[in-house]
């Protein structure tokens, strides 16, 4: 039966539209999971002091602390990423929400196969929601004899298009609707990447119309073997299937011809310049992981507490005593987020809130359910703003974005100037409740500091702020900038078709599903 079902898919790729839809509607009766996967168990690396990276860790770790540094630049993570493939000498554990098929994927992939050459094992873990038409590339990948690639909660059927997968698992919403968000890269269970970036020329300023502001972090130290624990629960989970399990039997794609980089990785590498020269100078702090368990994905309702962190960052934002910073691209507070909010303005505490515009947001939809409640910050008092499309010139940290648009995809907080949360969870209910999270809670004035200053540079020449008109329920937008400020009463650089379109799509877009 399954065997018939793949060669439907086969056709419907080629076949017109009306009959590709037939056959997706057909499939999603005759298409599931398989039952029985020849899969096994591993974990991360037991001896991570047997390595290069591993003595190196080990000799600048202060003890318990973790050595962090903030990578604010999207060209230097690619570069870092490169950088830790390159010079790992037992282990590559890869686990991310998007991998996709373009420049940066292929020249990072690329190093990470160099590495499989050298005797690396390499273990792949990627969500299924966004490998449509993937599958050939994850299939040759897998081929190598050092590399293993699953996929997490994947679609059985009409993979070859998003379209298709959702006709196929008709039946199946419930399941398909919770993904794995986390983003995570561990070289030889000493050092790790982690934070808010996918894998893509998006997340690495590398695309000339459309780029990300986003936030990672190279870690060492406590930390890292808490992250691979994470990694080895959601790899060896039910819920991660061998791509050959899931994907069409046919023959892999011949790899692509890698993308040269000319140098430019190597000459923004910040670790790989510090691994070369045998010392890494990293910020020594107190830091906690905060993991969602692979449980999450079968919560039908909402989660218990045991498998999700979204009230352990709800308390640390409560713990705030003067300053909460909230830095998210996709904003959805909720009535229970704005009272939280109340609570903290009522004992003092200043609040600055960052998210994207409806101009910059790659996701309107999502836009729709955190506009419902600017009108309640702003009453509150919250310093509210929102990211330009295109930033000013005034900052150097910015300059890869050229002449590109620009979104925020960034996710932290900054308590006090003293704690700091940076991950992949975003502050609404489809992270809080229905996808799985990781991130990094930091105790370190430094790199509160570093992180309020990306805000400050933001708010300074790209983003716009948000205030009342006189007390009323009017919003008035201001571009902020001295001596050329401008003004807007509706959402900026946006046009009425664009915002009554969002309005008219509102009642099918209920916020537990944003």
């Amino acid at each position: 039966m399954l065997k018939s079902c793949w060669n439907a898919q086969s056709r419907c790729k080629s076949g017109a539209w009306p009959a590709a839809a037939v056959l997706a509607f057909l499939m999603s009766g005759c298409v599931g999971l398989p039952r029985h996967v020849e899969k096994y168990h591993s974990e991360a690396l037991p001896d991570a002091q047997s390595t290069s990276l591993g003595r190196l860790a080990a000799a600048e770790q202060g003890s318990n602390l973790s050595g962090i540094h903030l990578l604010s630049s999207g060209e230097e993570a690619l570069a870092d990423l490169i950088a830790l493939a390159d010079h790992a000498e037992r282990t590559l554990d890869i686990q991310y929400y998007i991998i996709h098929q373009d420049d940066s994927a292929r020249m990072l992939l690329h190093h990470v196969r160099l590495a499989a050459d050298r005797g690396v094992r390499v273990r792949v873990l990627v969500d299924d929601l966004n490998t449509a038409g993937e599958d050939r590339r994850f299939l040759h990948l897998s081929e190598h004899a050092n590399v293993e690639v699953r996929v997490f909660n994947p679609f059985p059927g009409g993979r070859f298009a998003m379209w298709t997968r959702f006709v196929a698992s008709a039946t199946d919403i419930r399941r398909i609707n919770h993904r794995m968000h986390n983003k995570l890269f561990v070289a030889d269970n000493a050092l790790a990447i982690t934070g808010g970036r996918n894998i893509g020329d998006q997340y690495f300023t590398r695309d000339k119309y459309y780029n990300f502001i986003d936030l990672d972090v190279v870690a060492a130290g406590a930390i890292v073997p808490e992250l691979s624990a994470s990694f080895d629960a959601f790899w060896n989970s039910k819920y991660a299937y061998p791509i050959a399990s899931v994907a069409s039997p046919v023959s892999a794609e011949p790899a692509s011809p890698p993308i040269p980089d000319n140098g430019t990785a190597a000459s923004v590498a910040w670790l790989g310049g510090e691994l070369d020269s045998g010392k890494v100078q990293l910020t020594w702090v107190p830091a906690t992981v905060l993991a969602d368990r692979p449980a999450k994905i079968a919560s039908e309702s909402s989660p218990g507490e045991e498998v999700t962190f979204a009230n352990d960052l709800a308390t640390l934002m409560l713990s705030a005593k003067q300053e909460l910073l909230v830095i998210s691209p996709y904003f959805v507070p909720g009535k229970d987020g704005v009272a939280m909010f109340a609570k903290l303005v009522g004992q003092g505490v200043h609040i600055r809130i960052l998210t994207n515009s409806l101009a910059s947001t790659d996701s309107p939809l999502v836009h729709n359910g955190y506009s419902r409640y600017r009108v309640d910050l702003l009453k509150l008092g919250v310093e509210l703003s929102e990211m330009r499309p295109k930033l000013g010139q005034k900052r150097a940290r910015f300059h890869p974005f050229r002449n590109s648009n620009a979104s925020l995809h960034a996710k932290a907080l900054v308590i006090d100037q003293k704690t700091v949360f940076i991950g992949s969870m975003n502050m609404d209910a489809r992270s809080a409740r229905t996808n799985s999270e990781l991130g990094l809670v930091m105790r370190s004035s430094e790199i509160a500091r570093q992180v309020t200053n990306l805000l400050d540079d933001i708010s300074a020449d790209g983003s716009y702020r948000l205030r009342l008109v006189d007390h009323s329920r009017q919003i008035e937008w201001s571009s902020g900038e001295s001596g050329s400020e401008k003004t807007w009463y509706t959402d900026p650089e946006t046009t009425r078709l664009q915002r009554f379109s969002l309005k008219a799509l509102a009642p099918f877009a209920p916020e537990e599903l944003l």
